[in-house]
């Protein structure tokens, strides 16, 4: 299970999401700014309060690394 935590405002969250629907990626997409039970979660797991955070099978990435992403997936291009 992947999950994005993200807000709507968040530019590099947006291009996240976007990169994984193109590469057909399913995922949780968890708004932050609207549920601080949420929030409290990412905060807990990554330590940062800033978004776009993924946890891919509980391995955190912060910020948008499509390397990281690809390689915990064992996705190759």
């Amino acid at each position: 299970m992947i999950k994005v935590y993200s807000t709507p405002s968040c530019p590099y969250c947006v291009t996240l999401k976007k990169f994984l629907k193109e590469k057909g990626i399913e995922f949780a997409d968890i708004d932050v700014s609207a549920d601080q039970k949420e929030l409290q979660e990412m905060i807990d797991k990554s330590g940062q309060m800033g978004v776009p955070v993924v946890d891919i099978n509980g391995q955190i990435i912060v910020g948008f690394d499509r390397n990281k992403i690809l390689e915990l997936l064992d996705i190759k291009e």
